[in-house]
């Protein structure tokens, strides 16, 4: 069996940064969801993306989740989402018993579509928040989106899951809604095993989010909850990890930018081949590198040629509006998000790739033109 690819797996520091502060943990007995590893990721992640204060909670999930409790979001709201993404996205919408529409994408950055969420708006004026998502590391168009969720006063809310280290005009995604949401999970850019962030400029709403996040215990005591609680706070020893993965953020980056870059040049010219757009007013962090088919090779061809080589990769997400679970809410736009799901393909953007394994990639792409 040939070496095994990944699409994309957990990638240490070579420095060892998080086994430094795993092991501080470890030697202060600091292993709960709290202690100086907590606090500390907290404000390094806040800093880095430039915001006021940040939560550290279990999932990306459980940020959305609490983002949206945080808006106000509840049962019977309608929450505008894009329909691109991950179930991550919009299963958050369905614990607050509100109700998603979905919105479709366009092809100018593989995300939604400023003109469907005007669409939107017309027709749901009543709506009480937007879900935005920065997919593969690609920023949604943010300037027209603000400005119609300001117009229409509703929160904003940025799964910003596979984009930590992206810009967006200089300035980082997950920082122009009320609420960002970070995801570190094992394949994305940096990991903590698993967990997320949320981020916001409203100190007073992170605080809160800290409160609900750990069974909102009244300071009593006694066991006193007046509000319902969640059990959503990230452990000191992930939180460890996650601090020395931030150390190294910048040359995970530059190596995605390098793996794109040389998927483009080798495979850009094959007939029916069109890579994810980066417009000049994006900074990617190329979490994945992907591309569109348009000819007779199709994306199937592309992950069979590969998994038989025991590489991996993955088609693009499979838009929510054709998600059985989610085919009862409505939809609002053209085919763009069912058209990159049907055309699109992700390639492999392991960061501990070799040169040898990207042109071994290539070669078995560029066989299927042969």
């Amino acid at each position: 069996m040939s070496k095994k690819i990944w699409l994309s797996s957990p990638h240490m520091s070579d420095e060892g940064y998080e086994v430094e502060y795993i092991k501080e943990a470890f030697d202060t007995n600091w292993i709960a969801p709290l202690g100086k590893n907590v606090n500390e990721f907290e404000k390094e992640l806040a800093a880095k993306v430039e915001s006021k204060a940040a939560a550290a909670l279990s999932s990306g999930t459980g940020a959305i989740h609490l983002a949206l409790n945080a808006a106000g979001v509840g049962e019977g709201d309608i929450v505008f989402c894009q329909s691109l993404t991950f179930s991550a996205t919009a299963n958050p919408i369905i614990y607050q018993n509100a109700t998603p529409v979905f919105i479709d994408s366009d092809y100018e950055t593989w995300n939604m579509c400023p003109r469907a969420l005007e669409q939107a708006f017309e027709k749901y004026p009543e709506v009480k928040a937007v879900i935005v998502v920065h997919l593969y590391g690609l920023s949604a168009d943010m300037d027209k989106i603000v400005e119609l969720c300001k117009k229409h006063n509703v929160a904003l809310i940025e799964d910003a899951a596979e984009s930590l280290g992206t810009y967006y005009k200089g300035k980082h995604t997950g920082t122009f809604g009320e609420y960002g949401m970070f995801s570190f999970n094992g394949n994305k850019i940096i990991t903590t095993s698993g967990g997320g962030m949320l981020v916001s400029d409203n100190e007073e709403k992170i605080a809160k989010v800290r409160f609900w996040a750990t069974q909102s215990r009244d300071q009593a005591r006694h066991y006193q909850h007046s509000e319902l609680g969640f059990n959503y706070r990230m452990s000191n020893i992930v939180a460890g990890i996650g601090r020395g993965q931030l150390k190294v953020l910048d040359q995970r980056v530059a190596k995605k930018k390098y793996i794109f870059e040389f998927y483009k040049r080798e495979l850009g010219q094959l007939e029916g081949v069109e890579f994810m757009p980066v417009n000049e007013w994006n900074e990617p962090n190329y979490w994945l590198s992907c591309l569109t088919l348009s000819g007779k090779v199709r994306p199937i061809d592309i992950m069979e040629a590969l998994e038989k080589e025991n590489i991996e990769s993955r088609p693009v997400w499979k838009p929510m509006h054709m998600q059985p679970f989610f085919a009862q809410y409505d939809y609002i736009g053209g085919e763009v998000s069912e058209s990159l799901f049907e055309n699109g393909v992700c390639l492999p953007s392991d960061t501990k790739m070799t040169d040898e394994d990207l042109n071994r990639v290539c070669e078995i792409v560029k066989g299927l033109w042969a």
